[in-house]
């Protein structure tokens, strides 16, 4: 399962994997314990995928700064998130080195450090970039597409119908007049 799925919930520890969608939100299962919780749209989601880290030149995807860690730990756990300040980032910047230290703080390089942990604890390792669509899916959206172009939308014709007039003659109505007389 790649990044696309997985979730992070502002005020819930850990990371989520995206299950299913319901009538008011989708379930989430919890990769720290298993457990599945409902989540609604007044709940603050992030998709990992999603997420980038500020370096000096440009924002670099998250997946990205996953793989370069996988590299270092060579696909295993790297350094605890509990660590001190000063050895998560000096982790960090090997991994990393020209991340923006007035942008990027310590508290962020703990929680990228203990979601990457637990997404190889997990056996969640593919930080690949998503796949772009294949030859056929290109020509079924294409053919799609094309069918909608090809068939006209119905509309009904138009035809003048005349409007009603609205002067007024003595606090009537022309139509108003016409019936008293």
């Amino acid at each position: 399962m790649s990044l696309e799925k997985v979730l992070s919930i502002a005020g819930k520890p850990g990371l989520y994997k995206l299950k299913t969608q319901t009538r008011a939100g989708f379930l989430a299962e919890s990769l720290l314990d298993g457990k599945t919780i409902n989540v609604s749209g007044r709940h603050n989601v992030s998709l990992l995928s999603e997420i980038a880290v500020y370096t000096l030149t440009e924002e670099v995807p998250l997946r990205e700064v996953f793989q370069k860690i996988s590299e270092k730990a060579s696909g295993k756990e790297a350094i605890s998130h509990k660590a001190s300040k000063e050895e998560l980032e000096e982790f960090f910047f090997s991994v990393l080195p020209d991340y923006d230290e007035d942008r990027v703080y310590a508290s962020d390089i703990k929680k990228m450090v203990q979601w990457y942990n637990l997404l190889v604890k997990n056996g969640l390792t593919d930080f690949s970039a998503p796949k772009e669509e294949t030859k056929e899916e290109e020509k079924e959206t294409k053919t799609a597409k094309s069918t909608k172009a090809a068939t006209p939308k119905a509309t009904a014709p138009k035809t003048a119908i005349p409007k009603a007039s609205s002067a007024k003659k003595g606090g009537a109505t022309k139509s108003a007049a016409s019936r008293k007389t």
